[in-house]
């Protein structure tokens, strides 16, 4: 997990819900008022998972233990490499939730939701999608995403 790459998104999943964050309404900016994941762009040496933790940190104010992950994988588009991963965190989690400063607002909604939603940001729609297919929960009731297995 070394390899060079730009930046690492993670994926809350709090019962049938996801953390998401509205992304400011600057057109300056990649994908402007669109739903985004916790995330961002790697600092110095940092290895993909450090990176999404900290950037987890800093935009939410939660500090997620690295053993609560339970997913991740590199993706290559455009010529730049990103990472994706993924935590199912107890619901009771968005209490200790605290906005950092950039975006509008943090929000929980269904997955469901987010993987239909317009403004949701595409790559991580389809990256959600990719995870909830290898682990056998896109054809479940949401119900079933709340649980462990």
């Amino acid at each position: 997990m070394n390899m060079p790459f730009t930046g690492a998104k993670l994926a809350l999943l709090a019962g049938r819900n996801l953390i998401v964050i509205l992304r400011d309404d600057d057109p300056a900016i990649p994908f402007p008022a669109h739903w985004d994941l916790p995330g961002g762009g790697r600092e110095a040496h940092e290895p993909p998972l450090a990176c999404a933790l900290r950037e987890t940190a800093e935009e939410l104010g939660l500090t997620i233990a690295p053993e609560t992950i339970s997913w991740g994988r590199r993706f290559t588009s455009g010529g730049e490499t990103n990472w994706f991963f993924v935590a199912r965190v107890p619901e009771e989690i968005v209490g200790s939730i605290r906005f950092g400063d950039e975006g509008q607002r943090w929000a929980l909604m269904p997955i469901a939701d987010f993987l239909t939603h317009p403004a949701a940001v595409p790559n991580f729609k389809a990256r959600l999608q990719i995870y909830l297919d290898e682990e056998g929960l896109s054809e479940k009731p949401p119900a079933d995403l709340s649980g462990g297995r």
